[in-house]
């Protein structure tokens, strides 16, 4: 059900876009380098999950189906919901997650906020045999190695997107580098949705 969702995009907030789909407009959850490239009023295709609960219905949504085929493996591991998912789509790419649990590679799971050393471990354990080979090369999004760049231009993309001037998003994401580079030197990987929240709230008070 809701395999994804096609139409124009009628508005982007800092974790979420609306699509309208017949006239009925979508909230579809999104990690941040899905925002990235939407843009308001221009036709987009995003792949969908939906998570059922007692008292709500939440739409996920992703890049291609790839990430969203990812995103329900990884929730069949114990402990792991929809946010945790999401947020080891948003901090790895799923080649890049199917090259961890088939090495062993804890440091990239305990890369994604959330997940300690032992949650590390145990999901190793749990989905050796459920994620399948890699499909291509392995690229970490947000991986501590690559971390200066991938949460430059993922930041700088989504404010884009969000509708702020270039000028605007290159103030925001130096005024955040602080945050992000305190956690590249204790060996973590800058977390975007974070750092995103940050940068809106000192655009905000600028305005």
């Amino acid at each position: 059900m809701f395999a994804f969702v096609s139409g124009p995009v009628a508005a982007l907030a800092p974790t979420t876009a609306v699509i309208e789909v017949g006239g009925v407009g979508m909230l579809v959850q999104c990690t941040p380098a899905t925002l990235a490239g939407l843009r308001i009023g221009e036709e987009a295709r995003i792949a969908t999950s939906l998570v059922v609960r007692e008292d709500s219905l939440t739409l996920y949504g992703f890049a291609d189906d790839d990430e969203r085929q990812t995103f329900e493996l990884l929730q069949t591991a114990s402990g792991v919901g929809p946010r945790l998912a999401q947020a080891m789509i948003a901090v790895h790419s799923p080649d890049t997650l199917r090259v961890a649990v088939a090495t062993g590679d804890e440091k990239t799971l305990t890369a994604v906020p959330g997940i300690g050393k032992k949650g590390a471990q145990k999901l190793l354990l749990e989905l050796k045999d459920r994620l399948g080979a890699p499909v291509g090369t392995p690229i970490g999004r947000q991986g501590v190695a690559a971390a200066p760049a991938s949460w430059n231009d993922q930041l700088h993309s989504a404010l884009i997107g969000l509708g702020y001037a270039t000028r605007e998003a290159d103030e925001a994401v130096a005024l955040v580098a602080p945050q992000a580079e305190a956690a590249i030197e204790a060996g973590e990987a800058p977390a975007v949705p974070r750092l995103l929240r940050a940068a809106l709230q000192s655009l905000n008070r600028t305005r």
